[in-house]
């Protein structure tokens, strides 16, 4: 088994794809210590600095001593408790639906909303550049699966109109968290209820970060309930902590606890996780300023790049691609990058389109301008060595 194995990873280290894992020594904070390394990190999606803030942290240890390191069970069996309940009321007022249920992760809610909503007489219509969880759902769930070019909604009509199939589901990233960029909920919405289809939106990237008080980007869409049936966040990125939920209907969540495997043959989250979530949601809620910081961070960090003739890909949102294109360069950039204290990630195919390698730059409400200038001043110089800077 070894030496077949041995065969295919060399492959990818041929390929500049293989990846390795960095061991972090300090919490979530912009100055991190990478080994015995100090380095400036621009690759977290703890969009609002909350993973590290102390109130979250005490509550998580509040949680800890009255109901212990873990659930024990599933939340069918003995797992789910009082925190897990308050939390799934207060996320269910927070975006506006009847109920939410708690996931053990943004991967576990996708594979549950796909699996339990569609089956082998249903169509799933897919953007191209949808997360992996949302399509590895897709097909688990057996279901016709068609993906549409990023974007069109020209074409995702044209395969609706084309559709005999008994549920049909469009699914969505909210932002698409390689390149940054946001779904036209209302067209898609639209398009919905012409063709009697289920819109599905996974928001995990902008939670938190868009809308009034965070609400994401159905907020910011102003869809009611109806028109956006099946809403899915994660709790690992602006909210600072882990786990996701689904929000939507009495029936929607009823069903997903009959139906979801993804639920219900899974251990509970930990208590503590979701007492610390119920602190960071109240402030995702109330420090508005987290947000206003981080979008001066984005418009400083844009015309700052464009000023020293430096390329981004469109997006208005934490996510920053610099779009590179080869694989094997944007290791080498990242590299240099590191050399001067900069942790910038280099993302290769599979996970983004074989030619579109980039340097995911992600921004924080926790960094300064001054780092913010650090970094552009670095990428200028590696990436004009590199001759990829206009």
């Amino acid at each position: 088994m070894d030496s077949v194995l041995r065969l295919a990873l060399e492959d990818r280290r041929q390929q500049q794809l293989y990846r390795q894992r960095q061991v972090i020594h300090s919490s979530q904070q912009p100055e991190r210590m990478l080994g015995h390394q100090p380095v400036l990190s621009f690759c977290s999606n703890d969009y609002l600095g909350l993973a590290a803030d102390p109130r979250v942290a005490d509550a998580m240890i509040e949680g800890t001593q009255r109901y212990g390191v873990g659930s024990g069970a599933s939340h069918l069996t003995a797992g789910h408790t009082d925190a897990h309940h308050q939390l799934e009321l207060e996320l269910a007022a927070f975006t506006g639906r009847e109920r939410a249920l708690l996931f053990s992760s943004g991967y576990m809610a996708n594979l549950g909303v796909m699996t339990a909503l569609a089956g082998r007489r249903d169509a799933v219509f897919h953007d191209r550049l949808n997360h992996a969880s949302l399509l590895d759902g897709a097909l688990l769930s057996g279901a016709r699966f068609r993906r549409f070019p990023h974007l069109d909604t020209t074409s995702l009509e044209r395969m609706l109109q084309t559709s005999q199939s008994q549920r049909r589901l469009v699914v969505t990233d909210g932002v698409f968290s390689m390149d940054g960029d946001q779904a036209d909920l209302g067209a898609l919405a639209a398009l919905c209820q012409t063709h009697q289809a289920w819109l599905v939106v996974d928001d995990a990237h902008g939670f938190g970060v868009l809308g009034a008080q965070g609400g994401g980007s159905a907020a910011v869409s102003g869809l009611m309930p109806e028109a956006l049936p099946v809403l899915v966040g994660t709790l690992g990125k602006a909210f600072g902590t882990a786990g996701a939920f689904v929000a939507g209907s009495e029936a929607l969540i009823e069903t997903l606890i009959q139906f979801s495997r993804s639920y219900i043959y899974t251990t509970g989250l930990p208590p503590a996780v979701a007492e610390a979530t119920r602190t960071s949601l109240a402030l995702v809620q109330t420090e508005d300023w987290r947000r206003q910081h981080l979008q001066q961070l984005i418009q400083h960090f844009r015309q700052s790049c464009t000023a020293a003739g430096m390329c981004l890909l469109p997006s208005e949102t934490a996510i920053q691609p610099l779009l590179i294109g080869c694989a094997g360069k944007a290791v080498r950039i990242s590299e240099q990058l590191l050399s001067q204290g900069l942790l910038v990630t280099a993302i290769r195919p599979p996970t983004v389109p074989a030619g579109s390698a980039r340097l995911r730059v992600t921004l924080t409400a926790t960094h300064t301008i001054e780092q913010v200038d650090r970094l552009v001043s670095g990428l200028k110089q590696v990436m004009e060595s590199h001759d990829v800077a206009h």
